[in-house]
């Protein structure tokens, strides 16, 4: 709330002003006057202060996203702890109320699929996606399979197992896809070696796929253990995050061998005119950077520091206090 009332007080007034100046240089042909410095800075100081209050937007959970019990607030009619209590509360809440050992466990198989979902990141970020559908495939792919081992984690925007269902049958639709833009591509590679690796890799992806939907029916389930009921669900939770780890790198080298595939399409003119690559692999243009940096306001006007002053000795001063070596 600081952030909105230092806008609407403070920053916008000002900015206000300075357009105004602006305007009756302009009208007075007097621009060559006109501080443009100080346009600049009050306009950075509303990008600023708008940028805080999106911060803050953001940082605000919707009660969807506290369904955790920890987030909210105990209610005076507190239900009894030894019990499990899942009624009224997604699957995605239910996987927040698993074992402690549980969690550990999961958190574990969730760093080593974060750790291939880094080499993909590596392989496609530096591939421009606009004429490049296996990238955009891929991108997707990872999205959503991060999505799937957030839920295992009680996070994310999948609520209920059949959102995880429904997850896993887009993925493997995306495969699919995915299969039929490789093939074509290793149907016009000439070296075999390429050839049946990328093939091997789509038969991978094939597999890993149907197997990411078979573990996609992922729930806990209360389990009575001494006499206590708890929350259970590592075994489906670790089959679902180990499918979408071999998915993730199976489409890895998928990509991968399709590029080195395509580096070996020799282009054959057919009778039906130049045979057009499936794909276009280009490197992904670097962000533009300004090439003179814009100088500071307050650096410009900085206070300079005076050197001391050199001192100046008189060549008979320096003589008299020389002394020759004494002669034995």
């Amino acid at each position: 709330m600081g952030h909105v009332q230092h806008l609407s007080g403070a920053v916008i007034p000002e900015f206000i002003s300075q357009v105004n100046i602006a305007l009756e240089s302009l009208s007075k042909n007097t621009v060559h006057l006109f501080d443009d410095n100080q346009f600049v800075d009050i306009s950075k100081k509303v990008y600023d202060t708008i940028h805080s209050i999106r911060c803050s937007v953001m940082m605000i959970r919707t009660p969807e996203e506290l369904e955790d019990v920890s987030d909210l607030e105990e209610e005076q009619d507190a239900r009894s702890r030894t019990s499990v209590q899942t009624e009224g509360k997604t699957d995605r809440a239910k996987m927040t109320q698993l074992p402690e050992a549980e969690k550990e466990k999961i958190a574990e198989q969730v760093a080593d699929f974060k750790k291939v979902k880094s080499k993909l990141d590596a392989e496609i970020e530096i591939w421009d996606d606009t004429s490049n559908d296996i990238i955009v495939l891929a991108k997707r792919m990872c999205v959503i399979m991060m999505e799937m081992t957030d839920f295992t984690r009680g996070r994310g925007p999948l609520k209920h197992t059949s959102d995880v269902i429904n997850a896993a049958k887009v993925i493997s639709e995306s495969g699919s896809r995915m299969d039929v833009l490789a093939r074509l591509i290793a149907d016009q590679c000439p070296d075999q070696s390429c050839k049946q690796d990328l093939l091997a890799y789509l038969e991978q992806i094939k597999l890993y796929s149907h197997q990411l939907k078979i573990c996609s029916q992922v729930k806990a389930e209360i389990q009575n253990l001494g006499g206590e009921l708890i929350m259970s669900a590592l075994d489906s939770v670790t089959s679902l995050i180990q499918a979408a780890k071999n998915l993730m790198n199976s489409v890895v080298q998928t990509v991968k061998m399709s590029y080195i595939a395509s580096t070996k399409i020799i282009k054959i003119q057919s009778p039906t005119g130049p045979r057009h690559p499936v794909v276009m692999w280009r490197m992904k243009a670097p962000e533009k950077k300004p090439l003179i940096k814009r100088e500071k306001p307050e650096e410009i006007y900085a206070a300079v520091r005076k050197g001391s002053a050199k001192k100046r000795i008189h060549p008979v001063q320096v003589m008299s206090e020389f002394r020759g070596r004494e002669i034995v």
